[in-house]
């Protein structure tokens, strides 16, 4: 053996001591001296990667574990580590890739948190099955895992297995998860009245589907809420001074609008989201927050407020409307889009977790709270499946000063 081979062997151990010892900083540094004696060794390679997971630097850990996995195939606790850190980073294909190999190489010695990533993984791919295997394996080896027992709730619920998610979302409760959000997924398999989803849902939701959000509305779902309740106002020709658009997005409606209309001024509870809105250039003011304090907060009349695919993410709109009333001008328009409940229903919370209200609802709610029924379609917001989820779209216009 070289002296260079047999410094970066004593690197190696030194390395495995800190590590072993919890000093991660320096076995991470004993190992990257080793690996510029001896360039390529799996062990090396592997242990560096882990250590550096440890230490929370996936992006740095990545590359490593993958020299590693490719050096070495065999190297069980390389596959799964590498699968962590892709999920860790989004990379759900390769994540799922590099777990299912470290699971098969060695089922037996996998821990609960591992099956749990792998489930994971394959549910953001829609490889239901094994999303749903890999949860069950999990939970065998540690039932109190409410993360676990959560997202098998969440595959059951989108296969229409209502009464299996219900029960899931229970035990997810048993075991501590947060009490608002299971509450409302247990609602929405049950068919059980809540007036409102949790603001931390939406924001979750949505920051997660900011990047690639408009294509994948548009395109894939063939979404045209924005288009259809913007039309009529769009072939008026009518200008605006003030349009505030609730639950903005990444900023289709003002893309519609732009042209006549002043002021354009937003609000969502994404922030990556807004960030995208920002960036178009369209928008005035933009804020981080919720529609309803939104409205509330508003100093001056506006003459157009729009909602877009917004109220479906809401639930009850007694208070919405009631502050949009009281910051309209006279003679101004609130549109909004709906999906559709039974006539007999006159606000459903829906397994997809999207609320649907009824024509006699929002009739009802509107002449309540000073508004007049100005134009009211049903049509088609989006396709799932392949299948048009029909909705209402609506314009009020104030009726006389509320005193």
């Amino acid at each position: 053996m070289t002296a260079a081979l047999e410094r970066a062997k004593n690197l190696f151990f030194e390395g495995n001591d800190h590590f072993e010892a919890g000093r991660l900083s320096e076995a991470a540094d004993a190992y990257r001296q080793a690996l510029v004696l001896a360039p390529g060794r799996a062990s090396v390679l592997a242990n560096l990667g882990i250590t550096l997971w440890r230490l929370g630097q996936v992006t740095e850990a990545l590359p490593a574990l993958r020299q590693a996995t490719a050096a070495d195939p065999a190297h069980t606790e390389a596959w799964l580590a590498q699968g962590v850190c892709a999920e860790t980073l989004g990379l759900w294909e390769e994540a799922a890739g590099a777990l299912l190999q470290g699971t098969r190489q060695s089922p037996g010695t996998v821990g609960a948190p591992v099956w749990l990533s792998l489930g994971h993984c394959c549910s953001r791919q829609g490889r239901s099955a094994e999303a749903l295997d890999a949860l069950e394996r999990a939970l065998a080896l540690d039932a109190t895992l409410a993360e676990a027992w959560s997202q098998r709730g969440q595959l059951l619920r989108e296969l229409g297995r209502l009464p299996e998610a219900a029960q899931c979302f229970e035990q997810a409760l048993a075991h501590g998860a947060d009490e608002a959000l299971h509450r409302f997924y247990l609602a929405s398999v049950r068919g059980e009245a809540v007036p409102h989803a949790p603001a931390a849902y939406v924001q979750a939701l949505f920051d997660d589907y900011a990047e690639g959000f408009q294509t994948h509305l548009v395109q894939a779902l063939r979404y045209q809420a924005h288009e259809v309740l913007l039309e009529p106002l769009r072939s008026s020709g009518r200008h605006f001074e003030h349009m505030l658009d609730l639950g903005c997005g990444t900023g289709l409606c003002a893309q519609r609008m732009r042209g006549q209309v002043e002021r354009i001024d937003g609000v969502d509870l994404s922030p990556a989201m807004v960030a995208q809105a920002r960036s178009s250039g369209l928008y005035q003011q933009l804020e981080v927050g919720d529609l309803l304090a939104f409205l509330q907060g508003q100093g001056t009349p506006v003459d157009l407020i729009v909602a877009a695919d917004v109220f479906i993410y809401v639930g009850a709109l007694d208070e919405v409307l009631a502050a949009a009333r009281r910051c309209m001008a006279a003679g101004g328009v609130f549109a909004f889009s709906l999906e559709q409940a039974p006539p007999a229903q006159d606000l459903v919370l829906q397994p997809s977790l999207r609320y649907a209200h009824s024509r006699g609802y929002i009739e009802r709610l509107a002449a309540a709270n000073g508004w007049q029924v100005q134009w009211l379609e049903a049509a088609a917001i989006r396709e799932d499946q392949r299948r048009p989820v029909m909705g209402w779209y609506v314009h009020l216009t104030p009726v006389a000063a509320m005193h």
